[in-house]
């Protein structure tokens, strides 16, 4: 009895620990990448203009131009690179499901023999490959991901991901505009708060990836830093250059 009791609290601790996160989201890439994006362009954008010692408005003016164009061709981008890549595959499984149509038996054979090249037993794994071919849109999806590494009732949206690099952009390009709109006048607090952004955005990212949250944020601030510092300079030399 005891014996029992231990294997099943080895398996509920098994379950209960053995969980995975979502790594086939089309949400995730280009939220992270879309708020890293807009911080880090927007930022360089604005310290670049004020290198050229204008006016703080035409800093704001340049910000907020950064933020709607950079936002709209992130979301456009990102639709059409999704929609692409999504069409390429229902065409290939449209391609598998003509061959399961047309050659049953000669699908049924591969399956079979993908299992035996992985270890199963020759009989068995003709068992199983007839077994899981008696229905079709099941054969479809096994071919699927033993063929072509895809799980067809899980392709990411084009919209899902056009959102999310829309919402994220945006986001992230609002901050180093924010402290203007707030009715500063100088640069240091819209750079202030973008790199804080930048910090904290490197911790989130690290929350998802397990990476350690110190290091994945100070390497995003050091990396935005260093585009708002040259940027700066930049625009101070061409600034001077121009005048």
């Amino acid at each position: 009895m005891a014996i029992i009791e231990t294997e099943a609290a080895l398996h509920e601790a098994h379950r209960d620990n053995h969980t995975h996160r979502d790594v086939n989201g089309g949400w995730l890439r280009p939220a992270v990448f879309g708020a890293m994006d807009g911080l880090v362009s927007n930022l360089a954008l604005m310290t670049g203009v004020a290198g050229g010692a204008v006016s703080h408005q035409t800093i704001v003016l340049s910000g907020l131009a950064g933020l709607s164009a950079g936002a709209f061709s992130m979301a456009a981008g990102e639709y059409t690179s999704v929609a692409s890549q999504r069409e390429l595959v229902e065409a290939e499984l449209d391609v598998e499901r003509r061959e399961l149509r047309k050659h049953p038996k000669d699908e049924e054979a591969e399956l079979a023999a993908l299992y035996e090249a992985r270890g199963v037993e020759p009989r068995l794994a003709k068992a199983v490959a007839e077994q899981l071919s008696r229905d079709p849109e099941v054969a479809l999806e096994v071919h699927a991901r033993e063929e072509l590494g895809i799980d067809p009732g899980d392709l990411p949206s084009p919209l899902v991901a056009a959102v999310s690099s829309f919402a994220s952009f945006a986001l992230g390009a609002l901050l180093p505009v924010l402290p203007y709109l707030l009715g500063a006048t100088a640069l240091w607090p819209a750079v202030l708060l973008a790199l804080a952004g930048l910090f904290l955005c490197g911790a989130v990212v690290a929350k998802v990836t397990a990476r350690s949250w110190w290091f994945s944020g100070l390497r995003q601030l050091a990396l935005g830093g260093a585009a708002a510092g040259v940027t700066y300079a930049l625009g101070s030399l061409f600034g001077t250059a121009v005048g």
